[in-house]
């Protein structure tokens, strides 16, 4: 009886200690959920990390990150109707180097506090700074460098261009001596590309596209529509250029269809590709041409990540936004989606380690990088996009001169000011 007593006892005391066991467990598992912040990223495809990184990052953080994916051209259209609703459309989301002036306006960005150790090491970082405050961090680097094809120069007895008119003079012998009918690609359709190609063009060979007032620099925006328009009239330019898309006249050097361009550092890569490349080997990748000799900047047309000034969850926002951009994120970036470094020291490791193919001056062209717009990209930016392209597309269609483009540019950017 005794023994049956005992025998119930402890079973009893089994059970208890058994269900504390598994409340204790609970409790535990309760807490761990309640210490888990979820935030939300809006990026477009090419910016999703892999889930090994994320779930790396919720473990050393305890931020678990919801990947929203949506295509680039969505995502600003997103963010202004959620902001118009007084909600964020993500905690963290796509930055576009040419939103930045709306967004700051709209004040749709939380500012971001960078050491300046990162800030040094990211030259690009410029553009996303709008008086004194960093509104987002890049990520995948793009900033304009020069090709040419050394063969085809070669049989022409030519050498790499320093200057700008070096560049006129190397498109004119090409195409007298049969070479290449139409040496030279450009971006000349009525879109986005030809409005980036502009400000680039104008920034590499005098180094002031904007004045400090905001308004056009005309004297140098002239000089750079009489030179588009002289590679036009002498027809150093494929006619078709202007229909076509920016991406397909940068493809005219892949096919051998162009001698020189200057375009995306995704080029690098594009031009040591045998399923794009039909110029594998004869492409170098140099300092791009100025109007003296070889310039001494150029632009990024950079991808960043921001956080959203609505966000309920800025700490973890911003913490996600650190590690995203950091250098051990970018190495595992560019290992899995080749995404070019915005960080000097990952970009210089990656190449001293041989993983860009034919990389040419890239180290010293990435160290060049600043912004064209001197108070920051505009809130106009898109408006006046509009009307830059438009006025370089009618000019290389021979409909207006240049004299009448810079003027219908200048006079456009001062009433968007007035406004």
């Amino acid at each position: 009886m005794k023994r049956k007593i005992l025998t119930t006892t402890l079973l009893a005391l089994a059970g208890i200690s058994f269900f504390t066991g598994c409340s204790k467990e609970s409790s535990e598992k309760a807490l761990e959920k309640e210490k888990t912040t979820e935030i939300s990223f809006m990026i477009p495809d090419w910016g999703v990390p892999s889930q090994a990184m994320l779930d790396e990052f919720q473990n050393e953080s305890g931020i678990k990150v919801n990947i929203e994916t949506v295509s680039w051209d969505d995502i600003r259209n997103k963010i202004a109707i959620a902001a118009n609703g007084k909600k964020a459309a993500a905690d963290v989301f796509e930055v576009d180097w040419s939103w930045v002036g709306e967004f700051d306006s709209a004040n749709w960005l939380e500012p971001l506090n960078l050491t300046q150790e990162d800030m040094n090491d990211i030259p690009s970082l410029s553009t996303f700074i709008v008086n004194g405050k960093t509104l987002a961090v890049p990520y995948a680097n793009d900033f304009r460098i020069a090709y040419y094809n050394k063969d085809l120069y070669k049989s022409a007895n030519l050498e790499e261009p320093q200057t700008w008119d070096d560049v006129t003079k190397n498109m004119e012998t090409l195409k007298e001596n049969n070479i290449l009918k139409y040496p030279y690609t450009f971006p000349l359709n009525a879109n986005e590309g030809t409005t980036t190609s502009f400000i680039w063009l104008t920034y590499l060979r005098d180094g002031k596209v904007f004045n400090d007032d905001n308004t056009i620099n005309k004297e140098n925006a002239l000089k750079t529509l009489n030179f588009i328009n002289n590679m036009v009239k002498k027809e150093l330019i494929n006619p078709a250029n202007l229909t076509m898309s920016a991406i397909d006249t940068y493809r005219e050097l892949l096919s051998k269809d162009a001698a020189f361009m200057v375009g995306p550092t995704s080029f690098i890569a594009r031009a040591t590709d045998p399923n794009q490349s039909k110029v594998i080997g004869e492409i170098d990748v140099i300092l791009p041409p100025g109007e003296n000799g070889k310039t001494t900047q150029t632009m990024a047309l950079t991808e960043a990540v921001g956080v959203s000034s609505l966000s309920e969850n800025k700490e973890a926002a911003k913490k996600f936004v650190e590690w995203y951009t950091s250098k051990k994120t970018q190495r595992a970036f560019f290992k899995e989606i080749s995404a070019i470094p915005t960080r000097t020291s990952v970009l210089n490791e990656v190449i001293d380690a041989g993983e860009i193919k034919n990389p040419g001056a890239m180290k010293e062209v990435s160290l060049l990088v600043k912004s064209p717009f001197p108070n920051g990209v505009p809130a106009y930016y898109a408006e006046m996009s509009n009307v830059i392209y438009n006025a370089v597309n009618k000019m290389a269609s021979g409909n207006i001169t240049p004299e009448v483009a810079v003027e219908e540019i200048d006079s456009k950017i001062k009433d968007l000011l007035k406004k």
